[in-house]
């Protein structure tokens, strides 16, 4: 069998999975994390932590996955599964900033390709995702595929800043340079709880300011 060679379009493709999680698999799945943060006393250090969510989530969230791949694979045709699912949530005043997580090891045989996420709470007002287009160069980090590769010798590679783990991991307080160099015209989702949003690897995104109340979320990796 022929191996698949990713093209660029996938990384810059989005797709929502409109039911992705079901009323009752909302509801297990706040239990599960209203359990899980009363045990560990968990709080997020700074805007944009992430923590791994608990065993019951991650079952929920898999099998939320599985069922929705048909629907992701039609934009991210090259995704085979989702690394395991991390949880955030956001308090009044606090963003998750523009960025891109970008695909800084195109060669991995489980290449990230994409994110995927999954609003569990809304906020009473605010936090909306969204994603930004630009046809500025500044995104674009000069850098180019090598062969034996999962992309077409060449493929143009954005600058990177991924959710990275780490004790004092604080990459999203603020856009970087290259960013907010670029012209960008920005597209706001109103995907509520239970839709989620996969988007490629080189996509602009980023949460509004949440105004009041909480969002917390479900977030993962997609790869090939």
């Amino acid at each position: 069998m022929e191996e698949r060679v990713i093209h660029l379009s996938e990384t810059l493709a989005l797709q929502t999975v409109e039911g992705f999680l079901t009323t009752e698999e909302l509801t297990r799945l706040r239990k599960a994390m209203d359990a899980e943060l009363d045990a560990t006393g968990w709080k997020p250090r700074f805007q944009a932590d992430v923590v791994e969510a608990p065993p019951l989530a991650q079952e929920i969230l898999q099998e939320a996955t599985a069922r929705a791949l048909p629907a992701i694979r039609r934009a991210l045709p090259s995704i085979n599964s989702a690394a395991s699912w991390g949880y955030t949530e956001l308090g009044a005043d606090q963003e998750v900033p523009t960025h891109l997580d970008g695909i800084p090891d195109p060669g991995a045989v489980h290449c990230r390709l994409g994110r995927i996420g999954v609003v569990l709470d809304d906020a009473d007002t605010g936090g909306e995702f969204y994603i930004e287009t630009t046809s500025s160069n500044t995104v674009w980090a000069g850098e180019t595929t090598q062969e034996h590769c999962n992309f077409p010798t060449g493929t143009l590679l954005s600058h990177h800043l991924p959710h990275a783990p780490g004790p004092d991991t604080r990459q999203h307080d603020g856009a970087p340079e290259w960013l907010t160099a670029a012209q960008r015209t920005r597209w706001i989702t109103d995907a509520r709880a239970g839709t989620a949003v996969a988007y490629g690897a080189q996509v602009i995104h980023g949460v509004n300011p949440v105004r009041s109340g909480t969002l917390r979320k479900f977030v993962t990796d997609l790869l090939t």
